[in-house]
């Protein structure tokens, strides 16, 4: 695994910052009705994909997720302002503004989502393993989900292929605690999710995923086994949602102390206090950051904001493959 030095910690620390600013951004879009539909975001998990992109090949490496999926492809190496873009559905999006907040992709970069469907990403995680095994890529696919969605049948169906093909996936389980709004000791008679792999004898284990140096280890280790070609891995992310499960989520089963416990290992904390400890930057470095941060984020919102909306016609043009299907308004 690459060093995690000066650099490393400065450049977690700048990119954390964007995405929680970022995502901090959207909510108050949101507020305004410039973002439709469910926004459900990131903010206190981003040490869970700081530590997993130090750990990829980005040049080959898949990535796989949920509908909380806004920072990923920015990670990935997606242009944030089209990032942006797709949340206020315009034309200049990912998607051209037709994914919107819970669909964002990018075949290009080697993101595939956001999916909307709980679960449905994992199957589909282990297909992008199988082709990358087919056609000897030596690449590797993570594929991320929720704890709630860790209940899917679905999971042990693509658990069982995995072993059986050992396929160069690692399965991820980003355990916040809850699934919308109902906690983890309530969906099973068990806590630790990490043991799911026990019954395929899949290497599995739990990892701090509010400290990006603990993910990035695990992460690592269970990249290298999958390109080795010695199949799956099953890491249970114990991390922590700042926010509600959507921005409509009243979060009524949660108390504010308990919040504030976690406020305690907050990620971005955690990285500048290392930064400051070992004097990696000094004060106005780190407000240089910040500005840095704040500028980018400004930039994102004015490309969104003044991008036009999508023609109604691409609505068509991009579901059906075949120009002369049948029942296309525009084509009658």
């Amino acid at each position: 695994m690459k060093k995690i030095d000066k650099d490393v910690y400065l450049s977690w620390y700048e990119n954390m910052s964007f995405w929680r600013k970022f995502e901090d951004k959207l909510a108050a879009l949101y507020i305004q009705q410039k973002v439709r539909g469910f926004l459900h975001l990131y903010n206190g998990q981003e040490a869970v994909l700081a530590g997993a992109l130090h750990a990829m090949d980005l040049s080959k490496d898949k990535m796989i997720t949920a509908y909380r999926n806004h920072v990923q492809p920015i990670g990935m190496g997606v242009d944030p302002r089209r990032v942006m873009a797709e949340l206020l559905g315009k034309a200049t999006g990912t998607s051209k503004g037709l994914g919107g907040s819970m669909h964002i992709f990018s075949k290009e970069h080697r993101f595939y989502g956001g999916h909307g469907i709980v679960g449905a990403q994992i199957p589909l995680g282990a297909g992008l393993a199988f082709a990358d095994k087919y056609f000897d890529r030596k690449a590797v696919t993570l594929t991320y989900f929720g704890d709630g969605a860790a209940r899917q049948g679905s999971l042990h169906e693509a658990f069982n292929m995995a072993m059986l093909w050992k396929l160069p996936v690692v399965f991820i389980v980003e355990n916040n605690g809850y699934a919308m709004g109902t906690s983890v000791e309530r969906t099973a008679n068990h806590t630790d999710i990490w043991k799911l792999g026990l019954g395929y004898e899949m290497p599995c284990g739990p990892v701090d995923g509010m400290n990006p140096i603990k993910v990035a280890e695990a992460m690592y280790e269970a990249i290298e086994r999958a390109r080795r070609g010695d199949g799956p891995t099953f890491l249970e992310m114990k991390t922590y949602r700042y926010r509600g499960h959507s921005m409509s989520d009243a979060q009524h089963y949660r108390t504010k102390d308990e919040v504030e416990e976690y406020r305690k290992i907050d990620p971005i904390t955690q990285v500048l206090d290392v930064i400051k400890e070992n004097k990696y930057a000094t004060d106005s470095e780190i407000e240089a950051i910040d500005e840095r941060v704040k500028s980018l984020v400004e930039e994102c919102e004015k490309f969104a904001e003044e991008s036009p909306f999508p023609d109604t016609s691409v609505m068509y043009d991009v579901v059906y493959d075949q120009e002369n299907y049948p029942f296309l308004p525009h084509k009658l």
